[in-house]
């Protein structure tokens, strides 16, 4: 496995410092994100799972906890927008140029607004996806935030 990514090469030229974590990703665990914190040795709600969805119909990225489960009404509310839904993972596919399990937050093919979870600053480091599978990143609460210029908000139902 290649611990140079899109997000990684992304992360690097914002001059975000980070650190690699590779693990043995199981593309059968019923929650890949779980999966990743057990196979690391950390907390669930340290590792935070990249999602895409639609508000409205347009392309958002929201990052929360891998413990936690989006609510579909803060996310709309948060992007200004009445309703919103998962994306298919084909489209997510797509728009990002990751895999579903790979997706990150960091380096996507298309910039679309991204929106983070305010438990993120309750850590003094976060692992989030590095752009493939059985690949995550540990970096600052502050420089994820910076880095997937995202909005802190509350997302979780």
């Amino acid at each position: 496995m290649s611990k140079t990514t899109a997000a990684t090469l992304a992360l690097s030229a914002a001059s975000v410092a980070f650190t690699p974590h590779p693990y043995d990703y199981d593309p059968d665990a019923p929650r890949v994100g779980l999966q990743a914190a057990e196979a690391l040795g950390v907390a669930s709600e340290q590792v935070f799972k990249t999602l895409m969805a639609e508000v409205d119909g347009k392309p958002v990225c929201v990052i929360v906890p891998s413990d936690c489960e989006v609510s579909m009404k803060k996310l709309a509310s948060v992007f200004g927008g009445k309703s919103a839904q998962m994306m298919k993972p084909a489209d997510a596919e797509r728009i990002t140029g990751f895999k579903v399990g790979g997706i990150s937050p960091f380096g996507q093919r298309k910039k679309v607004p991204t929106a983070i979870d305010e438990t993120v600053d309750l850590f003094d480091e976060v692992l989030i996806n590095g752009g493939q599978r059985g690949l995550l990143v540990s970096l600052t609460p502050a420089d994820a935030t910076r880095a997937a210029d995202a909005k802190v908000a509350d997302l979780v139902a």
